[in-house]
């Protein structure tokens, strides 16, 4: 679909904006200022990177290292070539929250440098679209990540036309995202990660297994483990995916033992379980056994329970 442009004048506006609604002066001054303010807005400034804060949604669920060193030894060298985008805090006047850059902001943080940045006056609606499409057009973003953004606009009152806009997706494929990114809680993704290889359909499955209360215990306790952080996040998904996987044990049925006649007969079996034992006396090959035992059971068995005393007694482990 068609992007909106998330700097233009026709922005619907699902929430409130936070920044306060104040009267626009008119006339010479009005122009002036106006004229101003658009000239601010296109120059890149040099910011502090001790003023800028955190704003909008979680977009990344990677937080690589060794790819954060490698972009702050590139602007080490290099320098920053492509400004962030900030806003001016809408409540605590002199800062600035981030809309986007935060990989740079965190590398030019590390290295003591100033944030080379554009500024807008944005709300929150318009926030969250330039965000959202910004990592669209630049790269990269994982199946995962886009649906855990879309969870996270949707759990903050986003409607769904600010979703699709903000992803440059359709109404459909915002259902599909949702379906995904609100069935896993955001801790169990940033500890998986964004997982570029993995696709929806395997996502749903994990999902879908995870209804089970026995494969979700079995997905949390490894997620404590120390082998839950180790390889790729591709890797750590089919780990999760696997203890997920994982068919609980069936109660394997005992063998019954069959019970022989003198002359090698099978006349019946006895199986143990974990309820009891059961005897079974075929009344085909019994020979009228099977009705002497049913009306005798009482005195065979006290027989049997008696012998099974004296064995105890003489067994020195159990006194």
């Amino acid at each position: 679909m068609a992007r909106k442009g998330i700097l233009s004048g026709d922005i619907g506006q699902t929430r409130r904006p936070r920044t306060a609604d104040k009267p626009a002066p008119r006339g010479a001054v009005g122009a002036l200022q106006s004229s101003l303010s658009k000239l601010q807005e296109s120059a890149v400034q040099d910011i502090d990177a001790a003023l800028i804060d955190d704003a909008g949604v979680e977009d990344r669920l990677d937080h690589d290292k060794a790819a954060l060193a490698q972009l702050r030894d590139s602007l080490k060298t290099y320098g920053q070539q492509v400004p962030v985008l900030l806003r001016p805090h809408p409540e605590q006047p002199g800062r600035y929250e981030i809309v986007y850059g935060r990989r740079r902001l965190a590398a030019l943080r590390d290295l003591g440098q100033p944030v080379k940045a554009m500024i807008r006056q944005l709300d929150d609606h318009a926030l969250v679209l330039a965000q959202g499409q910004e990592n669209t057009a630049r790269q990269d973003l994982s199946f995962i990540e886009k649906a855990s953004f879309a969870a996270q606009l949707a759990a903050t009152d986003y409607d769904r036309d600010t979703i699709a806009a903000a992803l440059s997706i359709d109404q459909p494929m915002v259902s599909r995202m949702l379906k995904v990114g609100q069935a896993f809680p955001l801790p169990m993704l940033r500890q998986i990660g964004a997982a570029p290889g993995i696709g929806r359909d395997r996502w749903l499955a994990l999902a879908k297994m995870l209804d089970d209360k026995a494969a979700r215990s079995r997905v949390n306790a490894f997620l404590k483990t120390p082998e839950a952080l180790t390889g790729t996040s591709d890797q750590r998904f089919e780990a999760v995916f696997a203890r997920a996987s994982r068919a609980a044990p069936k109660a394997t049925t005992p063998r019954p033992m069959p019970l022989h006649r003198p002359d090698g007969q099978v006349i019946g079996d006895i199986r143990q379980t974990a309820k009891g034992v059961t005897l079974t006396i075929q009344a085909r090959s019994a020979d009228g056994f099977d009705q002497w035992l049913a009306q005798n059971a009482d005195t065979a068995l006290q027989e049997l329970h008696d012998r099974w005393l004296a064995t105890r007694s003489e067994d020195p482990e159990t006194n």
